[in-house]
Order: C-alpha cells, then structure tokens, then sequence
C-alpha cells in the first residue's frame, strides 16, 4: 500500500467498521462491562475488514464529499437499531423478573448486575443469564451476525433508508416488550396470588400466624417451587422470544 493511500484506506475501514461498531455498543452482551472495549474495538475493525473486501462501497468521490456525515449518522443509526432490538428481547426478560420479585416479596434480594453496574432482582439476572445461555446454545449470535451481514445487501453503505418505517417498528416494539413480559409473568404471578390469598385467610383465622413469621416464608417458598417447576416452560417461551427478536 503507497503512503498516499493509507489515508484512503483507514477511511474506508472506519464506514465499514460503523455499522458493525455501533451493534456491539448498544446489544445486551457485546455491549455489556463483560466484554471489554479494546477487544469490542479490535472485533469491530476485524469484522470491517472482512465488510471492506467484500461490500461494495461508496465512491471516493462521495465519501470525501459533505455526504460523508449523512452516510456516518446513517450506519449508526442501523447498528444502535439492530442492537436495541435485540436489547429488547433482554429488556422484556429482567422486566417479568423485576415483577416477580415484587410480588413475592424478593425484590430486597438485589445486587450489582455486572452487565450494566445498577442493582437488579435476583431472580431479572437468573432469567437474564438463561436467556443468555439459551441464546448461545441455539446459534443466536452467528444468526444475528449473519443478518447484520445480510443488511449491507438490503440496504448498502449510502443507500436510502426509510425512517419512517425503522422509528414506527421501534415504537412498536416497546409494546412486544410488556407483552412478553406479561407472558413469562402471568403464570408465576397467578401462583402467588392464589397463595396470598390462602396466606390472608389462614392468618384471618389463626390471628397468632401473622404476615410476617408466616406469609412471607410461605410465599418466597412458593415462589422458588413455581419457578423450579417452569423451567421447562420457560425455555420455550425464551427460545420464541428469541426468534421473534432475530425474525426467524
């Protein structure tokens, strides 16, 4: 390569890396304090690489033209976009979590989520963590890498983008998030309702059992039993989840 056109070059690098960049900022595990950043940044130019033998790009002419900062605001708006919709899918989980816990009186049994540094339920970081795991198992991130790929066919480096269609899914997609939510929630939910109402006669006719030496150990046992005996439901509606979120 000349001197001349190494300039050239990491310019080209740098369009071909943004998309690809942008994804890994903004998804739930590549873009989590898990993974550190020099080695996002060294998988993102890796990835670019491979994106800048092997796409077509916009001309020379162009990218040092005054559209190279439309073209730079619309890769990264692809990425965070397909990074925020598989977040989502996260979200809706530590969301039917955070609700659990509520209800059943864990919600004081938080910690640090190492994935984002706020305090979380423990029960949103169990389901966060086997969703993650269910995601691995079935291929998920080469699918997602995969339609990543597949994007620049769709919709090339400068290419025009209909935002209008991209803003209407993400707002949508905010009500697939409570909907799923309210999914995995009602079944564990209506256990525990069913229990504290059991709770609130019996304490009614043995006033000496009151709600709390009696209630809450009651219910936080219930609450571990429910969730034991719905592991096995629970791995199908987070492996639906998962392609509703990839569009398989």
């Amino acid at each position: 390569i000349n001197l001349q056109s190494i300039p050239i070059y990491l310019l080209l690098l740098l369009i071909s890396t943004l998309r690809i960049g942008a994804f890994l900022l903004s998804s739930p595990f590549f873009g989590s304090r898990m993974v550190p950043l020099p080695v996002r940044i060294v998988f993102s130019f890796g990835i670019g690489i491979w994106v800048l033998n092997n796409i077509k790009l916009p001309s020379l002419a162009i990218l040092v033209s005054s559209d190279l900062l439309p073209i730079v605001l619309q890769e990264l708006f692809i990425g965070l976009t397909c990074g925020l919709t598989l977040a989502i899918c996260f979200g809706a989980v530590i969301l039917a979590g955070e609700k659990i816990a509520a209800t059943s009186g864990l919600a004081f049994a938080s910690q640090i989520d190492p994935t984002n540094g706020a305090q979380s339920p423990v029960i949103s970081q169990i389901f966060s963590l086997f969703l993650l795991v269910l995601f691995f198992s079935l291929n998920g991130h080469l699918v997602i890498f995969k339609l990543l790929f597949n994007s620049y066919d769709g919709i090339p480096i400068g290419g025009v983008v209909e935002y209008k269609n991209m803003i209407k899914h993400a707002l949508t997609s905010a009500g697939f998030l409570f909907r799923t939510a309210v999914m995995i929630v009602l079944p564990i939910v209506s256990i525990l309702f069913f229990m504290n109402l059991g709770v609130g006669f019996i304490t009614k006719s043995a006033p000496q059992l009151n709600l709390f030496s009696f209630g809450f150990p009651m219910t936080i046992l219930g609450t571990f039993f429910a969730l034991y005996f719905s592991v096995d439901a629970l791995q199908f509606v987070f492996g639906e989840l998962i392609d509703d979120a990839l569009g398989i």
